[in-house]
């Protein structure tokens, strides 16, 4: 029964487009030059728009990793590099793309926030990995926790967790006003 319902279906449609005439087409597509490829613009990220002018080109990536913001006891860096602050908290971003690294990060940072870490370890590889023979996330994450207030510095870990290929970072408290609010 299904066989006669499209045969039906079929004559009718034949029936109505059997007057039907293609259309014609005279010419070729006249040649059209195709304007270059230009990236679109990408959107500026909070955390770049309040660096204070910092940009990536300016920050130097060396061997080893040390950022300390203005305030901070030197004996309380000193126990960050040398592995004395228990870790709270681990990160291990080697191995993944820089889009999927920097959100990570971002969760990660919030993570740490909620949960009151101080104290945290953020594995971004030593850079054998990369084409242009430079540490493409350590670069990274050099730049983005200078831009980060709650880091209040970091170091290259040590060599039994890591080495050049991590950093320690000590974050303010959350309990704690930031300067920002201090002085409203």
């Amino acid at each position: 029964m299904k066989d006669e319902e499209i045969t039906t279906a079929e004559d009718l449609f034949r029936a109505a487009v059997e007057d039907v005439e293609p259309l014609r087409h005279n010419g070729t597509e006249p040649y059209r030059r195709r304007r270059p490829p230009h990236p679109l613009p990408q959107p500026v990220l909070e955390d770049e728009a309040r660096a204070d002018g910092l940009s990536e080109a300016e920050v130097e990536t060396a061997e080893y990793l040390l950022f300390v913001r203005p305030g901070i006891q030197k004996r309380v860096v000193q126990e960050l590099q040398r592995g004395h602050i228990p870790v709270d908290l681990e990160l291990d971003l080697h191995g993944i793309t820089v889009t999927f690294a920097r959100d990570l990060l971002d969760q990660f940072l919030a993570d740490c926030r909620r949960r009151r870490a101080r104290c945290v370890l953020i594995i971004h590889g030593k850079g054998y990995g990369s084409d242009d023979q430079q540490p493409v996330l350590k670069r990274k994450v050099n730049y983005w926790l200078r831009l980060r207030e709650e880091v209040l510095a970091f170091c290259s870990a040590t060599r039994r967790q890591g080495g050049t290929g991590a950093v320690y970072a000590l974050l303010r408290n959350p309990m704690k006003r930031t300067p920002r609010s201090a002085h409203r």
